[in-house]
């Protein structure tokens, strides 16, 4: 049983006139399609939520989640809220930890553009790898947690949930790559060498696709909610990168964290092993294939590359948003400044990774 931390629950702060919602309009269609509903309705708005705008909804019935787009000009195939609602609907039943699928609307004239509301997962919200207020033992725990939650995810029957048709046929990281190019190109705010040797690099050295999955595409610890006193995920959040695809796209993106310097968020470079309680990377690759029945994995290089490249691409969509006044959070002005690449000193643990070569059989 892991001790229970209050400033872990979910921060939300007040809505401001830049982000606020026709809270009237919005209590109508709720009423009007979300099952048991009942006002009168309230809101205020979670902090961070730079890519999707996510607020939490109060009423007489209980606490919602509700996802927009940003408003304003958008990438294309960017903010899909449909897409996430959709994978959402499909694990629900599946009895994977999602939170409740209550409402998609598409219909601008509601709140200016499309939503969804979910119900609230209440429990806690982790920002930092590092989980410097918790017991090794607790470090363990929700580290184990969230290797097993990402092996249940790849193992789900995505045909039998629903989602077949979910993602594209053919080589998961050769579209993506290409998705990733184009995003990055049309969010390109400055020229950098680095990334520009990557949009070479990474087309030519793609690896075999060997097995197909949901992939969550933001495996993150601050992408999920625990418990709020067992190491146990109650919802895996932010969908808006899930396709079908190669699963290692995301254990590998999960393994980033080990290569990552600590910065407040999930990075934990130089903190794992030991009796720090958080487990090694060895240790994750051990536990993760021996839930999804693998002997091992590729070496790793090649992913963490794709991931710093995938990385760049999020961040400069965010800069660019905050060049064009539409980013939501005022954390995307600090992530605006921080566009990573693969000399940003964040990143410096890739090179370490390099170093020790840990190779697997496929």
């Amino acid at each position: 049983m892991t001790t229970a931390h209050p400033d872990d629950a979910p921060k939300t702060v007040a809505v401001d006139e830049r982000n606020a919602l026709d809270l009237d309009r919005l209590a109508a269609w709720m009423a009007a399609n979300v099952a048991g509903f009942a006002g009168p309705l309230d809101y205020t708005k979670f902090a961070g939520g730079q890519s999707n705008p996510t607020y939490k909804l109060s009423a007489a019935s209980g606490d919602y989640v509700l996802r927009r787009k940003p408003f304003g000009n958008l990438l294309p195939s960017a903010h899909a809220v449909d897409r996430e609602y959709r994978v959402i609907a499909g694990l629900y039943p599946t009895g994977f930890p999602v939170a409740r699928p209550y409402g998609l609307c598409t219909d601008p004239a509601v709140i200016g553009t499309d939503f969804y509301v979910m119900g609230f997962a209440d429990g806690r919200s982790l920002w930092d790898g590092t989980l410097p207020d918790y017991t090794p033992a607790e470090r363990t725990g929700i580290y184990n947690a969230m290797c097993d939650t990402l092996a249940a995810l790849h193992n789900t029957d995505h045909v039998a949930a629903g989602l077949g048709e979910y993602g594209k046929p053919g080589n998961y990281f050769e579209r993506q790559v290409a998705r990733w190019t184009k995003q990055y190109k049309l969010a390109e705010t400055e020229h950098m060498p680095a990334v520009e040797s990557l949009i070479e690099y990474l087309p030519r050295t793609i690896p075999e696709q060997t097995r197909r999955s949901i992939v969550h595409g933001d495996y993150r610890i601050d992408n999920m909610m625990f418990h709020a006193t067992e190491p146990r995920v109650i919802a895996l959040l932010d969908w808006e990168l899930s396709t079908l695809g190669d699963p290692l796209a995301d254990f590998s993106y999960f393994l980033m964290s080990w290569v990552t310097v600590p910065e407040g968020r999930s990075g934990i470079l130089g903190k794992a092993g030991g009796d720090s309680g958080i487990p090694t990377i060895d240790d994750m690759v051990a536990r993760y294939c021996a839930a999804t029945g693998r002997d091992g994995v590729p070496d790793l290089n090649w992913y963490f590359a794709y991931n710093l490249f995938r990385l760049t691409g999020i961040v400069q969509g965010i800069k660019k948003r905050i060049v064009e006044g539409t980013a939501s959070s005022a954390q995307a002005g600090i992530a605006g400044r921080i566009a990573p690449s693969p000399t940003a000193p964040a990143f410096a643990g890739v090179t370490r990774w390099e170093e020790r070569k840990c190779r697997c059989s496929t």
